[in-house]
């Protein structure tokens, strides 16, 4: 399967993006702050020229993951890898491989698609990080919330666009 990398670094950028809108002080800003029980000044201190770059490049780890929710067909890729002879011109495992792509290979491979299954996976995985997080740090459900609104929106987006376009 060939890979369009430059998808997986765009990608990468959403979650700046949807965080700069969503926690801005017009939108959940303010809620996060009281419910995180963070100062305006404790909020704008920090190296962002740092923090910004590992969100970035924890965004490329969350691009290649949500690849690999999205995308069926590497499932395949993946259990036949290993097989002999896949990859060599006219062997069974590769003519195998080759024709189930050629008839499969963009089934599901949509936005729709992606965002469904980004969407399954904030709700099973992201979900339940934050409010067992949230639960030890005996933070609110707000704190909760605004997490996981955040993080629903920024899988269902990186969903759509990996599925979409990688």
């Amino acid at each position: 399967m060939e890979a369009n990398t430059i998808v997986i670094f765009i990608s990468a950028i959403i979650p700046i993006i949807v965080g700069s809108a969503w926690y801005s002080p017009k939108v959940f800003g303010g809620v996060w702050m009281r419910a995180a029980e963070i100062s305006k000044e404790r909020a704008a201190s920090g190296n962002m020229f740092l923090i910004l770059a590992l969100t970035y490049f924890l965004g490329l780890l969350l691009a290649f993951s949500m690849a690999l929710m999205t995308i069926h067909q590497i499932g395949l890729f993946q259990v036949l890898s290993e097989q002999a002879g896949f990859g060599e011109a006219g062997t069974a495992t590769t003519v195998y491989f080759e024709d189930f792509m050629a008839r499969y290979g963009n089934f599901h491979r949509d936005w729709k698609h992606g965002m469904l299954h980004g969407g399954f996976a904030a709700v099973i995985t992201v979900l339940p990080i934050i409010a067992i997080n949230a639960l030890f740090e005996r933070r609110g459900w707000k704190y909760i919330a605004v997490h996981f609104g955040y993080w629903f929106v920024t899988f269902i987006l990186m969903g759509g666009f990996v599925c979409h376009f990688l």
